[in-house]
């Protein structure tokens, strides 16, 4: 089973010697290896049982960094980045060929990012080289924001988890790209719109793609539960005749017993709703219930992409 700690000599020593590592970051925890060396990077995909076709986000922790990795910043990224970095946003953007092809499952560009965790920032300062770093845990299902989320799911394939602590936002990065200096957020996550919008102006919302993404987390189907889980409409209730679990927003269904509901914010806070979403899926999906119901959040903020994540994690293949 993998080694929880704090020390990041240790990460580092596995990272040099080819190893993947778990590591927080504010979004959610990741599954980190050398973004250089693509048999790192297949070790990645190999533990995940994530399929090659969907590209990883390299993670670094400088602009002078960023230049060896990328050919060209456009103006309106470089404004989200010096406003926002480090934190939850990443850039989609041309790549240079020191970034294997495997990272971004052959498209011409490659998805960065700062991360703000002062742990894996001390971690990335130390490094050689950047770390590809999709989030860590099984392809498809809850993304974990602690170390031991981790060790649940992956503690058998990784030698060591840096613990940070919870996750402070909670759902993944915000993914914006750029075409002709016009961005496009091809995932919506813990950098809300209106923040982006803000600096740089009206941006457009590509987020699903069933084959062949050209960003991370972009597949229709995923960040899922196990149990079967139902978006309900505004205003409806559970069916009843099942065992039912239930996320709510802010106050709990009526009908469904208290132990099988997890509140994401009592005082209807977005971001304490962000921070406890993945958290609560994954209490709720080991919880003895049939099914799982959750209720939709406001569209604002980072309702937008909570949402997403839940309507992403409904759909049943």
């Amino acid at each position: 089973m993998a080694q929880l700690g704090t020390d990041k000599a240790i990460a580092k020593a596995f990272l040099e010697a080819g190893n993947v590592v778990g590591i927080p970051t504010e979004t959610v925890y990741g599954l980190a290896g050398n973004a250089l060396n693509p048999d790192a990077v297949l070790t990645i995909f190999r533990v995940k049982n994530r399929p090659s076709f969907d590209p990883l986000i390299v993670h670094t922790d400088s602009f002078d960094k960023l230049n060896q990795f990328v050919t060209t910043i456009p103006d309106r990224a470089y404004q989200l980045a010096e406003t926002f970095w480090p934190g939850p946003l990443t850039l989609l953007l041309p790549k240079r060929s020191l970034i294997p092809d495997l990272v971004t499952a052959g498209l011409p560009s490659v998805a960065v990012r700062i991360p703000n965790h002062p742990l894996t920032l001390d971690l990335l300062r130390s490094l050689d080289f950047p770390l590809a770093a999709p989030s860590a845990n099984p392809f498809g299902y809850i993304s974990p924001t602690t170390a031991q989320h981790v060790a649940d799911q992956l503690g058998d394939q990784v030698p060591y988890i840096l613990d940070g602590g919870p996750a402070g936002v909670g759902i993944e990065s915000t993914i914006i790209g750029f075409d002709d200096n016009e961005a496009t957020v091809f995932r919506l996550g813990g950098m809300a719109l209106e923040q982006i919008e803000a600096i740089i102006g009206p941006v457009s919302v590509r987020t699903h793609s069933t084959s062949n993404p050209k960003a991370p987390g972009m597949l229709s189907s995923h960040y899922a539960p196990r149990k079967p889980l139902i978006l309900l409409p505004a205003g409806t209730t559970p069916e009843p005749g099942k065992r039912i679990g239930a996320l709510a927003f802010r106050e709990p269904f009526g009908g469904i017993h208290t132990d099988n509901q997890r509140i994401l914010s009592p005082t209807g806070d977005l971001n304490e709703a962000a921070k406890n979403l993945f958290a609560h899926l994954r209490a709720l999906d080991n919880l003895p219930v049939d099914i799982i119901y959750a209720e939709p959040l406001p569209n604002e903020g980072l309702g937008w992409a909570m949402n997403d994540r839940l309507r992403r994690a409904s759909v049943q293949d």
